[in-house]
């Protein structure tokens, strides 16, 4: 028999063969990625300007909204300022108020007309004692009255009052 020489030098070719085109392959492989990271690269280059360009667009388009916002609202306050002068040369408060004030008042009034009367109808007993009560109550109720725009009611309030007192 042979001692294993061939054999020897039969597998040490193969291995080497092998060896040889794993390192073609990873030389092939190697160029490929490294095209693609380059491709990869200016890609992403590209696409990071363009993200910057479209950036500063929409900035600058949203300066130019908020600003024409701004003069928009900045015009509407001095015409709605302008406006608010005009009517208070004309006085329209002052007539919306003594309205207000026209329409609350008779509200109020008989409330207190009925409060006057009972007051005067309570105190039958002592008749000096009821007519101090009773011109206390209408001297109390005729300043509010008066200030309401009642005068001729106020009278009749009065005359109401004295004939009942002088009645008990």
């Amino acid at each position: 028999m042979s001692n294993g020489n061939g054999v020897t030098a039969t597998l040490s070719n193969a291995a080497g063969a092998v060896a040889d085109k794993a390192k073609e392959i990873g030389n092939a492989v190697s160029k490929r990625a490294s095209g693609a990271v380059k491709s990869a690269k200016k890609t992403a280059t590209k696409a990071k300007k363009a993200v910057g360009k479209s950036a500063s667009k929409a900035k600058k388009a949203v300066d130019k909204r908020v600003t024409k916002a701004k003069k928009t609202l900045a015009s509407a306050s001095a015409s709605a300022k302008a406006e608010v002068a005009a009517l208070k040369k004309k006085g329209a408060g002052k007539k919306t108020a003594k309205k207000a004030a026209k329409k609350a008042a008779p509200k109020k009034a008989p409330a207190k007309k009925a409060a006057a009367k009972k007051t005067a109808r309570k105190a039958p007993a002592r008749k000096a004692a009821a007519k101090k009560a009773v011109r206390k109550a209408v001297k109390k109720a005729a300043p509010k009255k008066a200030a309401k725009k009642a005068p001729a009611k106020k009278a009749g309030a009065r005359k109401a009052a004295r004939k009942v007192a002088k009645k008990k």
